[in-house]
């Protein structure tokens, strides 16, 4: 199954792998469309070994699987593998891995030799699911996430649900938490359809699943068309992601587990600024546990406003931040940095 989407940079093909792909190579879809010498694959030790025999005849260049890989050292080092292979402007890079391995690779791609050609394979829900999709690219730069970034559509992302058979369980619950996000910002009826459900339904019931990535993929390439460049409705797509971005690097946590935790804040906040109902943050707290997310986590309010006046959503002594007024309903406002202070105050408080 194919279907492209058309941005105002660029159109990019989503290639849904069928489910008896399993075990067959999962990059021959693209040699209808790329030529194999072409192709430099770019992956994380990990996936490296575990699928060691899929990238036998390609040449790939592998790389730590940590979120301390997302920093301008990698990026040197790979360029300079590149060089080494003598990749040209007529390369074709392939990321298949999570949000590291796909943010790594698209900046990459947009600055090697002045931007190549690009695509993914994401291997984790969370990459399926938001990640690989949009066109942010960007490398940390030191505790401050995504600082360093493009926006730079790929040419191309191939889905291969099969890859999620080998995904630890701790990845589930990460990619989740980007699917509660578009619940809560968006679609109160997928709310209603995750509260009924858990991880195993989606885990065992394949059709479940691709459906439940097709509608994340739909909801962000939906904003992203009208908002590619994010001065508008794309910043909903950051709901408890201002929070979680300080408390990742900060505590390094896992990415979906940072998300969570934003999430919880976000939500003390939109109590306070958009009428939200406390019960909704009830529901919320509930949902998430349910997906084995956490809802508390030990912060010092201090250091994590440090981390977080450096987000590039900042203007001045404020900050875009995206509430809710219910769930399936979300608007951003400007903050003054001492609303989200006290916020974070009051959930130490209780942690």
């Amino acid at each position: 199954m194919q279907h492209s989407v058309t941005f105002p940079s660029g159109k990019v093909d989503y290639l849904f792998q069928p489910k008896e792909q399993a075990g067959k190579d999962p990059f021959a879809a693209l040699s209808t469309s790329y030529n194999k010498q072409h192709m430099v694959i770019i992956t994380n030790d990990h996936l490296a070994k575990l699928y060691e025999p899929l990238f036998k005849g390609y040449k790939t260049l592998v790389i730590p699987a940590h979120e301390s890989s997302k920093d301008l050292h990698t990026i040197e080092t790979l360029s300079k593998q590149l060089l080494q292979l003598e990749a040209g402007r007529n390369t074709l890079l392939v990321g298949v891995g999570g949000g590291v391995v796909t943010d790594i690779v698209g900046f990459l791609a947009s600055v090697y030799m002045r931007g190549v050609a690009f695509g993914f394979v994401p291997t984790t829900l969370l990459g399926m699911v938001d990640a690989a999709i949009g066109g942010k690219n960007g490398v940390n730069l030191g505790l401050n996430k995504n600082l360093l970034g493009t926006i730079h559509q790929p040419d191309f992302i191939l889905y291969d649900v099969n890859f999620l058979q080998t995904l630890p369980n701790i990845e589930w619950s990460n990619g989740f938490a980007e699917v509660i996000k578009y619940a809560c910002i968006f679609d109160v009826e997928l709310f209603e359809e995750l509260s009924n459900n858990n991880i195993s339904f989606y885990k065992h019931d394949h059709n479940a699943l691709l459906a439940l990535i097709e509608k994340c993929v739909a909801w962000k390439n939906k904003t992203v068309i009208v908002d590619e460049q994010e001065t508008g409705v794309r910043k909903l797509l950051n709901f408890g992601h201002t929070a979680a971005h300080a408390i990742e690097n900060l505590y390094e946590l896992p990415h979906g587990k940072a998300v969570a935790i934003g999430m919880v804040i976000a939500c003390m906040i939109s109590q306070d600024v958009a009428g939200l109902d406390k019960e909704a943050t009830v529901k919320l707290k509930k949902l998430l546990q349910q997906y084995h997310l956490p809802v508390s986590q030990s912060i010092d309010p201090r250091h994590t406003m440090d981390v977080l006046r450096m987000d590039k959503k900042r203007k001045d002594d404020k900050i875009d931040y995206i509430v809710l007024e219910h769930i399936g309903m979300a608007v951003i406002h400007a903050l003054p940095f001492s609303v989200i202070e006290n916020a974070l105050t009051a959930y130490a408080s209780h942690n």
